[in-house]
């Protein structure tokens, strides 16, 4: 593999990838527990993250009704059905893998992930997605100058920040708020969830005189545990902004999620 312009180690599991979960994993929808298991696989049907595949015996109050459709899905082929968790009732919600798809994946069941109302690794809740265990962030505090320019205009200089580290993604660089001109940002309604660092507690978007750039920053300042380093600093998207650091501009990556 090339390391030319690639500024952050790769994503290293392949689709259709299964491990074991060692984690309790719940899911409920109606106030009522879907599912309950501690025999749970981790299952690629994409390189960025795994989903949960959920043996059938550990549904707790929950059928499934075949909808007679199957479907390729990474790992293997799987048969759409309907979810009835008592009065609620989500179609196309789950995928039962069928003979084609690995051996240890028989009586299980791959959820879409939005059917649910909420989902639990042991006690805590989880958005998105599931987290991979393949990946991990790290937020270092850093001596590293950093400027943000866009449009030819000075949106941010700090003479230090936290940058954070996440697997498969570009460093992002967060910034104490005294840094940031505000006068030149305008605030979004925009919330995003991220299952590594939590949710998103502002947006901020840029109007040039060239083009409109929505939400090209934001923050956390309820971060994870695991991310509180950077509680309530700012982050702008590298994909849209020109980032001087340490007064090297970086090339752009590719676009990414945040």
């Amino acid at each position: 593999m090339t390391t030319e312009n690639v500024q952050h180690p790769s994503l290293i599991a392949p689709v259709g990838h299964l491990e074991p979960v060692p984690r309790r994993i719940r899911g409920t929808l109606g106030g009522r527990v879907a599912f309950d298991t501690r025999r749970a696989l981790y299952v690629w049907e994409r390189p960025a993250y795994p989903q949960f595949s959920i043996p059938v015996r550990d549904m707790v109050d929950a059928a499934l009704i075949d909808e007679g459709h199957s479907e390729l899905h990474g790992a293997g082929p799987a048969r759409r059905h309907t979810l009835q968790v008592g009065q609620e009732v989500r179609e196309g919600a789950a995928w039962v893998w069928e003979d084609g798809a690995p051996e240890s994946l028989h009586g299980t069941v791959r959820f879409e992930w939005e059917a649910l109302d909420s989902w639990f690794e042991e006690d805590e809740p989880v958005f998105v997605h599931p987290r991979s265990p393949y990946s991990r962030v790290d937020a270092l505090s850093s001596s590293s100058n950093v400027r943000v320019e866009l449009e030819g205009v000075v949106l941010a200089e700090a003479p230090r920040c936290v940058k954070l580290f996440e697997t498969g993604l570009p460093t992002r660089y967060y910034l104490d708020r005294l840094y940031v001109d505000f006068t030149r940002l305008r605030h979004s309604d925009t919330v995003t969830r991220c299952p590594y660092k939590g949710t998103t507690s502002s947006y901020w978007s840029f109007d040039g005189e060239v083009a409109t750039h929505d939400d090209i920053a934001w923050a956390y300042d309820l971060p994870t545990f695991q991310a509180n380093r950077i509680a309530g600093m700012v982050a702008f998207l590298n994909e849209r902004v020109d980032l001087y650091v340490d007064g090297e501009l970086l090339p752009r990556p590719s676009r990414q999620s945040k």
